[in-house]
């Protein structure tokens, strides 16, 4: 598992595993990741289903329940197969700008 931080932001990618592998990695190195925002990079992954990124709900769950940002970057999903409650953009750049304008709401205290 490859964490790469840039000031409150994680993102974390993996390449040849599992994506069940992945999850209980990702969920084992969550204590260290909780206090900042992450973006899980998919994009490693040739074939995700809707189920598969449903996998991650808890997490987000979690996360998104302590005021941080959490964001699945993939482009093999449409996005009407998404639970509204889960963050899916198609590429690394949306998912720096919906944190940032999560991080201005959070300033300003709008909910999300």
């Amino acid at each position: 598992m490859i964490f790469d931080k840039k000031g409150n932001t994680v993102t974390v990618f993996q390449e040849d595993i599992s994506l069940q592998a992945f999850l209980k990695n990702l969920t084992k190195a969550y204590p260290r990741l909780k206090n900042d925002n992450i973006v899980v990079n998919l994009f490693s992954f040739s074939a995700l289903k809707a189920d598969d990124i449903l996998e991650f709900l808890q997490l987000s769950n979690v996360h998104r329940g302590a005021r941080k940002s959490f964001v699945l970057v993939t482009d093999k999903l449409s996005y009407e197969d998404v639970p509204d409650e889960m963050c899916v953009v198609p590429s690394l750049q949306e998912a720096r700008d919906i944190i940032e304008m999560e991080e201005i709401e959070r300033d300003l205290d709008l909910e999300l």
